[in-house]
């Protein structure tokens, strides 16, 4: 990476690229090759994304309440982008998107919470990252704009593939939120049992 390149540059592009995605994705109502566009904008995202801590620890640059703050703060802005665009395109009910967009929110609450009272920081969720999450979008958008959305019909509302996953994707993120919580509050018990009556 050349010097005059920094992680706030790298930040900036990961944010570029999450507002792209989001408007490729509105843009998809006049033509389905937006598709591969958003592909590709999920791709600079995550190179934005990914490596403007790695490229501040690499160079011994970190700044990390500054870090910290930005990254989660830029995190959330482009879910809220990435989650919009889907619920404004053809191939997502926007009641799913924002499903999406606020159980990432959740998420997101809880670990800020987490860092507060544990005063340690840890983000992992399971499996299922940031990384895995751009792979299966770039999957069903490769799936949308070669096979067509697979539209069908559930309880009277038309649906896609992409509601679908975006329904499990939101639904199985409220889960791993309960399952965290509840463990957090028997630790916390522990650590803080109720006082004598």
């Amino acid at each position: 990476m050349p010097r005059r390149v920094v992680p706030d540059h790298l930040t900036l592009l990961g944010v570029a690229a999450s507002l792209s995605i989001g408007a490729f994705y509105v843009l998809t109502n006049e033509d389905p090759a937006w598709l591969w566009a958003a592909s590709a904008g999920l791709v600079v995202q995550w190179f934005g994304d990914s490596l403007d801590g790695t490229l501040a620890r690499h160079r011994g640059i970190e700044r990390p309440r500054y870090g910290f703050y930005l990254d989660h703060l830029v995190d959330a802005a482009s879910t809220v982008a990435i989650g919009l665009g889907l619920g404004l395109s053809p191939y997502m009910l926007l009641s799913v998107g924002l499903a999406i967009v606020v159980a990432y929110l959740l998420l997101s609450i809880n670990v800020y919470l987490e860092t507060y009272v544990y005063e340690e920081f840890s983000f992992g969720y399971g499996w299922l990252g940031p990384t895995e999450a751009r792979v299966a979008l770039i999957g069903l958008n490769t799936v949308a704009v070669t096979v067509g959305p697979l539209d069908f019909e559930a309880l009277g509302y038309g649906a896609t593939i992409f509601d679908v996953a975006g329904a499990i994707v939101a639904l199985g993120m409220v889960g791993l939120l309960l399952v965290r919580v509840a463990a957090n509050l028997r630790r916390l018990a522990r650590l803080e049992p109720p006082p004598e009556p």
